[in-house]
């Protein structure tokens, strides 16, 4: 599981944009996003690297939760 902090996603469309990002990486990622503390959960067997550039390629910076 990857937990990113994502602090420019403020709305439901950058949500979406998020999520389609993620999901460009590993189809069969589940991914739980809470818009109000920012927070991305990713369960995926692919390196957390991958989804890092996936976010910012969509115009978000994601930063990987330790």
């Amino acid at each position: 599981m990857h937990n990113f902090q994502v602090d420019d996603m403020t709305c439901g469309h950058c949500a979406s944009t998020v999520e389609k990002a993620v999901k460009s990486v590993d189809a069969a990622a589940q991914v739980k996003i809470d818009v109000n503390t920012r927070k991305v959960e990713i369960q995926s067997e692919k390196p957390a690297d991958a989804f890092v550039a996936a976010i910012g390629e969509a115009g978000y910076t994601g930063e990987l939760q330790v």
